[in-house]
């Protein structure tokens, strides 16, 4: 019988089991079915957010220019922990808050265990035992309550955060996201705000006080709670010594420092090209300009130092340009943003003013391209009238006969408007606009000689393109200042020689009082009625230009370029804290020589009116080739097989003949000479006489 039971009794026992089993089984299906459920229905990691950072202006070397605050009034800036944030600090992080950061999938068992001993000794929340991954999770989905429930979905979220990012990934998140009390957040915000500095330097004591305040970031602002702070760092401080990650005596000195009480204002240098890349460049975290920030602080500084010493209404604008790339190294639109009285936030390098004498130079480098002058001819400084227009000099004075180098050195302005009547006042106009220069004349007015004297419309940073031209030898380059803007080609200004010539004799100016002579080459203007200051130089490395005036247009008493904008634009110089650099040598073909050397129609310049007056003679004329025409030059043969004729009619004998404004020897006595053209391409022929006067052509040789 009880062999018969025995069985019996084992099959209900397994059956039993069985059933025990199935349960246990079909429970945790439902349980894992569920919480499968529950974890769907979260949805996906809501990263977006992460994208969504206050837009920062950075420099070409990544420095902070100026930083916006995003829509809501939030400052969180972007985070790179390994470039941007001291090493000590992460370390004092990490000890701190999960040392095991970079072994654990995102949930620390020991931290947890640890976490759940104190609640069940204690009966309350202790130790959260988050981790850095989860409280990353927290911030991304914020909760007020702190539950077993929160706890758990934080779990989740984090194992998620390590499937999708990696370590450094979710540390830079989590410095971007941390709050730091009031509208702050992010390590970067926090330590600008409070510690006037990004957090790529922090002594201990900041470093304990950024692990800190996360931890409770209302009450414990600094602001509002410095008390509490300075409790919470030194709580880190502590808890450290004890865990041997510093020293006892490091950790003295730290306490014994105080906290910030005020928070510090963003960095706000370079404003108006901040504004102005915000407006251009669209849906980008960050935009690099091709500023220079150590050079763009101690230009705003110049600039606010003398407008402060000149008058309560006057502005100052200073640009400062590579010349070998045409980048901005920095721009100072007003010396003070916030100053209404100067009208600060309107930049004063893009604002439209009267150039006074600024554009002479550029005469004088068409008149040397045409070669029908030298620096070292001779010209008149005399009384003179062009029908109803008879220009004077600044101080109603003239100087007589001076070389040609003298006039412009001086800014003489019947010299000035003498040869601007022989390039052509819509020469020189076309021309400057073909370097890139926006030039505004009056409403319905034609250019004009006025306009070699300041009558017409120019920027500050037109201005420096045009000087850059002349550094760069006779081509312009547009000007660059978002870095990822494409590099543009390179406009023609003048010839090589000509840019050169300008160039060597504007070296010469005297310069303003105690100022070093021979350094830079410059020219000062002075507008209508004592409205604009101008200065513009440039050395071999970079062009400066600086204005001074009112923003409104309203004169001020005394306001002359040499005294006011001068000694500015030495002074930027100088603060570069670079030496200046020699400028290019004279271009293969140019002519240094004295008067005496000079070609006889080199040695003085006439105006073309008084050759008629005096000599009667009828100026010279190219009969051949003509203006504009195309000659083909080849063939095989002779000596002269690729040499082209030169016919010329009219003129005064001995007459010069000048190529791209190189002198090629003198018209033979039948007005005529067999000339080698210098190559393919566009060539340039001048005709000068023994009174002065020329006549030019334009042709293309193929």
């Amino acid at each position: 019988m009880d062999g018969r039971g025995k069985p019996g009794h084992d099959g209900v026992g397994k059956g039993r089991i069985v059933r025990i089993a199935g349960i246990a089984f079909a429970f945790v299906f439902l349980a894992v079915a569920a919480f499968s459920a529950w974890v769907i229905s979260l949805g996906p990691l809501p990263l977006a957010q992460t994208r969504q950072v206050s837009t920062t202006i950075v420099d070409r070397n990544g420095k902070l220019l100026r930083a916006y605050a995003m829509a809501d009034g939030r400052w969180r800036l972007p985070v790179a922990a390994r470039t941007s944030v001291d090493p000590g600090y992460l370390k004092l992080l990490l000890a701190y808050e999960d040392r095991r950061f970079y072994s654990h999938a995102g949930v620390d068992p020991l931290a947890l265990g640890r976490a759940a001993f104190l609640l069940a000794t204690r009966g309350h929340i202790v130790s959260g035992g988050s981790t850095i991954t989860m409280q990353l999770a927290r911030l991304l989905e914020p909760r007020r309550e702190r539950s077993v429930y929160a706890k758990l979905r934080q779990m989740v979220r984090a194992f998620e955060l390590e499937g999708k990012l990696t370590k450094d990934q979710i540390l830079d998140l989590y410095l971007t996201l941390a709050p730091y009390g009031g509208n702050l957040e992010g390590i970067r915000a926090a330590s600008i705000a409070y510690f006037g500095k990004e957090p790529k330097r922090l002594s201990l004591a900041e470093a304990a006080l950024l692990v800190a305040l996360p931890q409770s970031p209302e009450t414990r602002r600094l602001d509002r709670h410095p008390d509490a702070a300075r409790a919470g760092r030194d709580r880190v401080l502590d808890r450290m010594v004890e865990e041997h990650q510093i020293s006892a005596e490091d950790a003295a000195q730290a306490r014994a420092l105080p906290v910030p009480r005020l928070r510090k204002p963003m960095p706000i240098l370079a404003p108006h090209s901040a504004d102005a890349a915000m407006a251009t460049v669209k849906d980008t975290e960050i935009i690099r300009l091709t500023l220079d920030s150590s050079l763009q602080k101690v230009l705003e500084a110049l600039a606010r130092d003398r407008a402060q010493a000149l008058d309560p209404n006057v502005s100052v604008g200073i640009l400062a340009v590579d010349n070998a790339s045409g980048e901005v190294l920095a721009r100072v639109g007003s010396p003070d943003y916030f100053d209404d009285r100067r009208a600060g936030q309107v930049d004063m390098t893009r604002a439209l003013r009267s150039p006074g004498s600024t554009l002479k130079p550029f005469i004088y480098g068409l008149a040397f391209e045409d070669g029908f002058v030298h620096p070292e001819s001779l010209i008149d400084d005399r009384p003179i009238r062009f029908g109803s227009y008879a220009p004077e000099n600044f101080d109603m004075t003239f100087q007589g006969t001076v070389p040609v180098r003298k006039a412009l050195q001086l800014s003489l302005n019947v010299p000035a408007i003498v040869l601007l009547d022989r390039v052509g006042a819509s020469r020189l106009t076309s021309r400057l606009k073909q370097a890139g220069t926006n030039l505004v004349l009056p409403k319905d007015e034609a250019p004009g000689l006025a306009m070699g004297l300041g009558g017409v419309g120019i920027t500050l940073q037109d201005l420096v393109q045009l000087y850059c031209g002349l550094a760069r030898l006779g081509n312009t380059k547009p000007l660059r200042e978002i870095g990822s803007d494409p590099e543009r080609e390179s406009l023609r200004l003048m010839d090589q020689v000509a840019a050169w010539q300008v160039g060597n004799v504007l070296m010469g100016t005297p310069p303003p009082e105690n100022a070093p002579h021979n350094r830079i080459a410059f020219k000062t203007g002075t507008s209508y009625g004592y409205r604009d200051a101008w200065s513009i130089g440039f050395d071999g490395r970079m062009t400066i230009g600086v204005w001074v005036g009112r923003p409104d247009g309203a004169p001020v008493a005394g306001l002359v370029g040499r005294t006011a904008a001068a000694p500015i634009l030495f002074d930027a110089f100088a603060r570069t804290g670079k030496l200046p650099v020699p400028l290019p040598k004279p271009p293969r073909g140019t002519l240094v020589a004295s008067n005496v050397r000079l070609p006889l129609p080199l040695q003085r310049f006439r105006p073309v009116g008084e050759l008629v007056r005096t000599g009667g003679a009828r100026a010279p004329h190219i009969q051949f080739p003509l203006n504009g025409s195309r000659i083909e030059i080849g063939g095989s043969g002779g000596p002269q097989a690729s040499a082209m004729p030169v016919k010329v009619a009219g003129g005064v004998v001995p007459m010069t003949m000048l190529v791209n404004g190189v002198s090629v020897g003198e018209i033979d006595g039948r007005r005529q000479r067999l000339i080698d053209p210098p190559g393919p391409g566009f060539t340039r022929l001048t005709v000068i006489d023994a009174t002065g006067a020329a006549d030019t052509v334009v042709i293309r040789v193929q």
